[in-house]
């Protein structure tokens, strides 16, 4: 069995970069994901001007070694990317002393699907990368 996760959305903020004591670089980034609403009968709801409603869900999203670094450089708040890798779990006691869950998304590759102003005004010939390019 395979534990594989692939997202597609917009970059919720600019990616954050840590380093753990043992030198680890982690770079943490938020990736929002929406699909219509629907009603009971399965219709999509649409407001009062006639665009679709969505429901919207935040997804933590965790890069480590070269693609943490690449993340960090070229992604930024905003861009479309679509992210695979893997569900992780995790759990903690607060200061508190009450007992945390939560969820993040390891990712094994990141592609990055629209690139942001920073990039598109960059003086470089582009005209060799492809639009989708992996990390």
């Amino acid at each position: 069995m395979q534990n594989l996760v692939i997202l597609a959305g917009n970059v919720g903020a600019t990616p954050e970069v840590r380093t753990t004591q043992g030198a680890t670089k982690i770079t943490q980034f938020s990736l929002a994901t929406s699909r219509p609403k629907r009603d009971s009968e399965g219709k999509i709801l649409k407001d009062d001007s006639g665009r679709r409603v969505e429901d919207t869900e935040w997804h933590r999203i965790t890069c480590f070694n070269g693609v943490g670094k690449t993340v960090a450089q070229y992604v930024d708040k905003g861009q479309k990317v679509m992210v695979r890798g893997r569900i992780h779990y995790t759990s903690w006691t607060d200061s508190e002393n009450i007992e945390r869950y939560g969820v993040e998304i390891i990712a094994d590759e990141v592609t990055v699907l629209t690139w942001g102003r920073q990039q598109q005004g960059d003086t470089q010939d582009q005209s060799d990368l492809d639009d989708d390019v992996p990390f």
